[in-house]
């Protein structure tokens, strides 16, 4: 009897000594969702969202026919407009050609009264609008609520989107 104890209780402490010893698990990482809303004739918006996809984005396109009503349900005004609107989870808009990696570390930490970034216009060389190695350095424009914005990032070289 006490030998099948000291056998039970020999085994559970070799089980909880070598659980110890296991390398943790990291947490596993949270898939941000995001919505693309754009026409169905738009092949730069296509390309944006695989850029977005393969940075980790789960990304649904969404092809509209009313696109200004979207940019307008967003309180996205014409000067920050570009050809998608892209809205997170939480309701975050980032128009046009933004960088991924901009889109992420916005999400990580969005700035008080913010509601999203923007890249007004097709910047050429921008994610989704690359062509050979020619590019345009351009701004991303932090978006708040009362229809203001600032500068959130310059893109000087084609590098610093990635």
């Amino acid at each position: 009897m006490y030998r099948h104890l000291i056998m039970v209780i020999a085994t559970l402490f070799t089980a909880l000594a070598l659980s110890a010893c296991a390398e943790p698990q990291p947490p596993k990482k949270e898939t941000v969702k995001l919505t693309t809303y754009k026409s169905a004739t738009c092949g730069c918006c296509k390309i944006w969202v695989e850029h977005a996809q393969q940075s980790g984005f789960d990304v649904e396109a969404r092809n509209v026919d009313d696109l200004n009503g979207v940019k307008n349900q967003h309180h996205i005004a014409p000067r920050y407009q570009s050809c998608h609107t892209t809205v997170s989870e939480q309701g975050y808009v980032f128009e046009g050609h933004v960088p991924a990696k901009l889109v992420q570390h916005f999400l990580q930490k969005p700035p008080q009264n913010a509601i999203g970034l923007a890249v007004p216009g097709m910047p050429l060389g921008s994610p989704g609008m690359e062509v050979g190695d020619r590019f345009t350095p351009y701004q991303v424009l932090l978006l708040k609520e009362d229809g203001s914005s600032e500068i959130y990032a310059e893109i000087k070289t084609a590098q610093e989107q990635f």
